[in-house]
């Protein structure tokens, strides 16, 4: 015979988890709003919240006290003092950011490097910076776990990094060594597809269900696929791998490599030295980049530009999204003429397919991927809340 109350727990808990994901990914919204969203009922609402307010998730507040007409209905919101912490180990530095429950970050700084950090590095830095956290900046949160976005192929079964070619990363399990240091459970993914999971909870594909994310980085160019609302990994969570297709480059004059990778025509490196930049961030090297009358730098960011449009109206034609969403040095290659870019895409698209796509930049600018990889470690407290 069946037990029911195992079955009865079960209902619970997923339903705790749709009031927190709803709170954590939506907003702060009223009692009564989570009823209408959820179709639960009054009481099974307030019983929800009631617990997910004793385990510290959430917080009520008094509705506005203005509110003259019905019966006023609390309000709730995540608890800001949950925190899970984002990591993106690139060449040239690693990045660290504390996330609130709700998005929002709390903390961050950037670790510049001299030297490709190897796994072990990454490890050690990370631990220095989040316990440093924990004595200050962090010593009144709840710090739930750790999710880190490395830019390469990272296997779904249990996070091993297969390769992560620019960081010299090979069957790499950085999550057992960074959990054993930090007590804390640890999440591992690519950066792109963390992306373009932050995009579309928090920013630019917010109110999109096909998405297109493409982001650029020091380490090359990932991607992220979302159709029909879901995040699309793959059979080994390998999908998203834009930078590894052949781009096709219709004038010679526009082929950098003999015979390249997307991520070797459209590089962040080739923009630095046009730019006569060493190591710099997103920031300073847009700073450098759009307005600028430089010939060396017009000449490679319309280069650039000419092969990523192409390569991006292939992926309309392909896949018609409703989004396209570019993110890190991509970007900036958007940015330097939007207008001129978008339209560049349509018309290497077919009409029918590019109707309805908007192209945008990340709207999460810089913090995309931490808030991403904050998002993976988050996925076991919305699944289990009161686990």
């Amino acid at each position: 015979m069946a037990d029911r109350s195992s079955g009865v727990e079960g209902v619970r808990r997923k339903n705790l988890g749709e009031v927190l994901r709803l709170v954590h990914q939506e907003g702060s919204r009223s009692r009564a709003r989570i009823t209408a969203e959820t179709g639960l009922n009054r009481s099974t609402v307030a019983d929800l919240v009631t617990g997910l307010v004793t385990a510290g998730l959430v917080r009520e507040q008094s509705p506005d006290p203005t509110r003259r007409v019905g019966r006023p209905s609390p309000v709730v919101s995540a608890n800001p003092d949950i925190v899970a912490i984002g990591v993106n180990p690139e060449v040239d530095a690693i990045e660290i950011g504390a996330v609130s429950f709700g998005g929002g970050l709390r903390e961050r700084t950037r670790v510049a490097l001299d030297s490709v950090p190897s796994a072990a590095d990454a490890v050690v830095i990370v631990a220095r910076v989040v316990q440093q956290w924990q004595q200050d900046a962090l010593k009144d949160c709840r710090i739930v776990g750790v999710g880190v976005a490395v830019p390469g192929l990272v296997r779904a079964l249990d996070g091993v990094v297969r390769l992560a070619p620019h960081l010299g990363w090979r069957d790499e399990d950085i999550a057992t060594p960074l959990a054993d240091a930090l007590g804390l459970p640890v999440a591992v993914d690519n950066d792109a597809s963390l992306g373009a999971r932050a995009e579309r909870l928090f920013g630019a594909a917010r109110e999109h269900r096909d998405v297109v994310y493409l982001n650029g980085g020091a380490s090359g160019i990932g991607g992220g696929l979302i159709l029909d609302g879901n995040l699309i990994g793959g059979a080994g969570g390998y999908a998203g791998e834009w930078g590894q297709t052949r781009p096709g480059i219709t004038a010679n004059a526009d082929r950098a490599t003999d015979d390249g990778v997307l991520e070797d025509e459209v590089n962040r490196a080739r923009l630095l030295r046009a730019a006569g930049l060493g190591a710099a961030d997103d920031a300073v090297l847009a700073a450098a980049l759009i307005g600028s009358e430089d010939i060396d730098v017009r000449a490679e960011v319309g280069r650039q530009r000419r092969i990523l449009t192409a390569s991006l109206g292939n992926a309309v034609n392909v896949l018609n999204p409703s989004a396209v969403v570019l993110g890190g040095f991509l970007s900036i290659l958007r940015e330097y003429d939007a207008q001129s870019f978008d339209a560049e895409v349509r018309e290497r698209s077919l009409a029918a397919a590019a109707e309805q796509v908007e192209i945008q930049s990340a709207a999460l600018g810089r913090d995309r991927l931490l808030i991403g990889a904050a998002e993976a470690a988050f996925a076991p407290l919305l699944a289990a809340p009161l686990a």
